[in-house]
């Protein structure tokens, strides 16, 4: 029988259980309120701006972990992970809701889905280095963030709504572009780990 993991222990539940991953942590469970807003009590705007915190705040739990010493593997695999799923989930949401044209949609969620399957083969199959989010990788996300809830808003019937709608679209044009070119820009990254990965198996 093996032994019990000890939660004391570094590398294991010490580097879990840290208020960077417990700030992450709370964002992924404001999903199911901005759901409920969204198509529980019919409250867009309230669901926007929901949306528009989560991902004005993206930025806090990689602050915390530098600022508190916490940095950990774990952390950098759940946040981006965290941060796609609420991006998946609340794009899918929207369209639904008819808030958002289902194209623009799709090409936001493919890329999505198609990068995190890429970086989650690399890692646990081939044991592919993290690869960090490139500046420009950033920019998309940033711009996408605050896009997405705008259409939201746009489609809502408060005054001056057509003027989030049309932010919207400034905003989601350059950042689809960014983000399709990012992803593609990853493949030469993960194939030349997988290589380098390979290269070390036969030494």
């Amino acid at each position: 029988m093996s032994a019990p993991i000890d939660a004391t222990t570094p590398g294991v539940l010490s580097t879990v259980w840290t208020i960077p991953n417990a700030f992450t942590l709370l964002r992924l469970l404001c999903l199911p309120l901005f759901l409920y807003l969204l198509f529980g009590l019919d409250e867009p705007v309230a669901a926007a701006l929901l949306l528009g915190a989560l991902g004005a705040t993206d930025w806090v739990d990689g602050y915390l972990a530098r600022r508190l010493g916490q940095v950990s593997e774990f952390g950098k695999m759940f946040d981006p992970t965290v941060d796609r799923l609420l991006f998946i989930v609340a794009v899918t949401a929207i369209v639904i809701d008819g808030s958002m044209p289902p194209v623009l949609a799709l090409v936001i969620v493919l890329r999505e889905v198609l990068v995190g399957s890429m970086m989650v083969i690399a890692t646990f199959v081939y044991h592919v280095p993290r690869i960090d989010v490139s500046w420009l990788g950033k920019c998309a996300t940033f711009l996408l963030m605050f896009a997405v809830p705008g259409f939201l808003i746009g489609s809502s019937d408060i005054e001056r709504a057509e003027w989030f709608e049309v932010a919207s679209w400034l905003l989601a044009i350059p950042g689809v572009v960014l983000s399709v070119w990012t992803g593609l820009a990853y493949v030469p990254k993960v194939r030349a780990g997988v290589r380098a990965r390979r290269g070390d198996s036969l030494r």
